[in-house]
């Protein structure tokens, strides 16, 4: 049986992903020996990103591929990703590897003592090191104190790329989302209340990365179309 399905959704990540994808292979056959699956999926790069993961399958035995023909959004990779999961726990974690692989083990404590999900943070107080950007740090809390607050989220950073779910949690909740893009975090975690699973947090370790494709602007621009239409679930 598989225990460890790993989701990376990708975007043009020709050059940052193999590093992240070497890191998890090492770190996952000595934990996992075989019994871990990598699901990469490519939601309609543009950078060679499709012929870099045929030759990393070649010798990586573990990793699955999943190509959308257009670029979807995050969320739908996300989706597609974990709703082809076969493991006992999936985790999903952004292409970039700011978040090292190791720190799943953190989240899969949470969900084998109960939870449902758990949720990686950046800003809950730990034995662990974030290394952020002080303006990008400042906007992720303004953004985590307005979901808390208009969309009544419980968590203390919604939109960290690195959260587990027990599978028969992950296929319920993705089955059920819409959200195709940024915000797809915060559809899931509505969701997750509505149907009353529980979420716990646990602190990581992150390190930003270069070559952050997401600005400021495109994350605003479609922050209050997304926003209404999440606050429809909550009625």
């Amino acid at each position: 049986m598989i225990v460890l399905s790993v989701v990376i959704p990708a975007y043009n990540e020709a050059q940052r992903l193999p590093p992240y994808l070497d890191a998890i292979r090492r770190y996952c056959d000595g934990v996992f020996n075989d019994l871990y699956e990598v699901i990469v999926v490519d939601d309609g790069s543009s950078d060679g990103l499709d012929e870099v993961l045929r030759h990393a399958a070649e010798g990586f035995a573990n990793l699955r591929t999943i190509r959308h023909p257009k670029n979807r959004g995050k969320g739908a990779a996300v989706r597609t990703g974990a709703l082809a999961a076969t493991g006992r726990f999936v985790l999903f974690a952004d292409a970039d590897g700011a978040t090292p692989i190791e720190e799943e083990s953190r989240l899969r404590s949470l969900v084998e003592s109960g939870a449902d999900l758990a949720v990686g943070s950046r800003r809950i107080a730990g034995d662990v090191v974030c290394q952020r950007h002080a303006i990008r740090r400042l906007v992720g809390a303004a953004f985590a104190r307005l979901a808390q607050t208009a969309l009544r989220v419980s968590v203390s950073d919604p939109q960290c790329g690195f959260k587990m779910f027990r599978r028969e949690v992950a296929q319920e909740l993705f089955s059920r989302s819409r959200e195709d893009g940024y915000y797809f975090d915060l559809e899931l975690l509505i969701l997750a209340e509505r149907l009353g699973y529980r979420a716990a947090e646990a602190p990581i370790q992150w390190s930003e990365q270069p070559g952050s494709r997401l600005s400021f602007s495109a994350a605003l621009g479609g922050m209050w179309g997304a926003f209404r239409r999440l606050r429809g679930l909550r009625r």
